[in-house]
């Protein structure tokens, strides 16, 4: 997988509505190995408006055939398992919007044609690069909070309006547990590992709503439960990361801030991009304290992607972790239907690869 280090890696993106303006084409430009050759979009005078000197296709195929190397989908999640097959197919590394796919056969069959194909296959898990998360894993690593016993992660957001887009429509891949849970569940698995069951209901609770816009999940690992919730109704009053252990008490009130400074025009390298000026909170019985949040930064993702293709260091991402977290995703969706704990659906040896952290 090694490559000519000396010319950056020609990179092109699938997809330019919201996750891909807002996310995808302004982390790869800031980082130097990576350069944005080319974007497949049905709205070419968007992207020109952005980046001029860029190659638009209507057609993703077209790209596919261009002399880009890298290619990210950005495009709807129902179409991220035929496209990036394509895309490896035809000798391009590839990097996956979440969700990886829409279902553990798909993704499971994805892993396969990259292995075959002997190229990168990463999923854009952006939200381990989050001041919040890296502030609290840190603090439970440094072993402050004694053994976990409980933890809590909310991605909540007030929109009772139903927008007529297409996340929140009832299509494969629609609705909120598809789009915020993957980041919700990656985050919780890279803290904590596999989950033994995972217990979840997911709901439609908005006037008019036509997809999930309600999920509440429990991870159970022995004793400890990580508690992940998101909701589309929540105006305020709760936190984003909550953990509590023998040792004491973590939160964390409001989430990491690089979307809305995307949205505002901020970049990576601006002085400001990934700052975070909340502290968050120790509590134990001596007292409490507050403890600074480190800086984020989503653009070190893209880093990663760059030197694991350049000089074949460690894919930041890989197919395997995503099989994990689709795998927890469908197990909240039996769950959620049938009104029952149920295990993740990973055999023995996907279960023992992710543990031991394989490639």
């Amino acid at each position: 997988m090694t490559r000519d280090t000396s010319t950056p890696i020609r990179t092109g993106l699938i997809g330019y509505g919201f996750a891909g303006k807002t996310f995808h084409a302004p982390l790869i430009s800031a980082v130097p190995g990576l350069v944005l050759k080319a974007i497949s979009s049905s709205k070419p005078d968007a992207v020109k408006a952005d980046f001029p000197a860029v190659t638009v296709y209507a057609d993703p195929l077209a790209l596919m055939e261009s002399d880009v190397d890298l290619i990210v989908i950005a495009s709807p999640n129902d179409t991220h398992a035929p496209l990036a097959e394509a895309a490896l197919k035809a000798g391009k590394h590839v990097v996956v919007d979440k969700p990886f796919t829409l279902t553990l056969t798909e993704a499971r069959h994805l892993g396969a044609v990259a292995k075959a194909e002997r190229r990168l296959l990463s999923v854009f898990h952006n939200r381990r690069y989050d001041s919040d998360f890296l502030g609290v894993k840190s603090v439970i690593e440094s072993g402050r909070l004694g053994r976990v016993t409980h933890f809590e992660s909310h991605f909540d957001r007030f929109r009772p309006l139903v927008r007529d887009r297409w996340r929140e429509h009832a299509i494969p891949g629609g609705g909120l547990w598809f789009d915020l849970g993957p980041h919700i569940i990656d985050q919780a698995l890279q803290l904590f590992g596999l989950p033994e069951r995972v217990t979840a209901t997911i709901a439609t609770q908005r006037s008019g709503g036509q997809a999930a816009d309600y999920a509440h999940c429990i991870l159970h690992y022995g004793s400890m439960r990580a508690v992940l919730h998101a909701s589309m109704l929540v105006a305020g009053g709760t936190h984003r990361f909550t953990v509590h252990g023998e040792g004491g008490s973590l939160i964390k009130p409001t989430l990491d801030g690089q979307e809305t400074q995307l949205l505002a025009g901020l970049r990576p390298g601006d002085r400001e991009w990934g700052v975070d000026p909340e502290a968050m909170t120790l509590f134990t019985a001596t007292g409490s304290e507050a403890l600074a949040t480190p800086r984020g930064d989503q653009s070190r993702y893209y880093r990663d992607v760059a030197e694991a293709i350049s000089v074949d260091s460690r894919n930041p991402v890989t197919s395997l972790e995503a099989l994990a977290v689709m795998a927890v995703l469908e197990a909240a969706e039996i769950s959620s239907r049938d009104g029952r704990s149920v295990a993740p659906a990973l055999t023995d040896a996907e279960k023992a690869a992710f543990q031991n952290g394989d490639q």
